[in-house]
């Protein structure tokens, strides 16, 4: 995200931005809470997570070295209605809502890149709403993984049967089950807490017509994902 804007805009940022180390579990935004902070995601993967009133919850998107968390501020808003949950340790350059709203005006190129990524982040949770509606629980479980997997270095990844629950909205059985299949068939292994990735094409199989199109709308508008540039 940072990578992509020209030199002179980047430059009104640094002073700005403090990198932060970040844990899993830690709560970055939180559901009808001011947000304080924009985190421009350097490394892991934060979960973004909607929330009932009964406390029903489920992942509607996730955020990884491509973009940030903290887009209602893009927006104008100063709340979310989801929260953003580290579910792989990493590190984000971090910049006050405050200093943020400062700098906007000041840069049309930084707005134009942010709003098209906001853009993006309206496919991903449209795809994740459709696949949740009229996908199979191993495509959707395919879809996951590889949209993990496209966040991180190498090809392991760091989650838990009990997450994965969690996040795709289903029973720990029915994770458990779908995952059994996938080992057997020599497409992922597994350790304790970590899901390690053996065959990516046969979960681009798997996954179908429930990947690829906000992955291919993100380079449509902001090309492909490169290191951010030194602060």
């Amino acid at each position: 995200m940072l990578a992509g804007l020209p030199p002179s805009d980047f430059d009104l940022l640094q002073g700005r931005l403090a990198l932060k180390k970040l844990a899993v579990g830690d709560v970055l935004i939180q559901t009808d809470t001011p947000i304080t902070s924009l985190y421009f995601i350097e490394r892991g993967i934060v979960s973004l997570v909607a929330q009932a009133p009964d406390g029903e919850q489920a992942e509607i998107g996730l955020v990884g070295c491509e973009g940030l968390v903290g887009t209602p501020l893009l927006l104008g808003a100063d709340q979310a209605p989801f929260d953003g949950r580290v579910q792989n340790a990493g590190s984000a350059w971090v910049m006050s809502a405050s200093s943020f709203r400062e700098i906007l005006p000041r840069s049309s190129p930084l707005g134009e890149r942010l709003l098209r990524y906001v853009q993006t982040v309206t496919a991903q949770m449209a795809g994740t709403a459709l696949a949740n509606a009229r996908y199979t629980l191993a495509a959707r479980l395919a879809r996951w993984l590889l949209m993990c997997h496209d966040r991180v270095e190498g090809d392991d990844l760091s989650t838990t049967h009990r997450f994965l629950s969690l996040m795709l909205g289903v029973n720990r059985t029915g994770v458990s089950e779908a995952m059994a299949v996938l080992e057997r068939a020599g497409v992922i292994a597994t350790k304790r807490g970590t899901i390690i990735i053996r065959d990516r094409e046969h979960l681009i199989a798997q996954a179908g017509a429930c990947y690829g199109m906000p992955e291919a709308e993100y380079d449509r508008l902001l090309g492909p994902t490169t290191s951010t540039p030194t602060v």
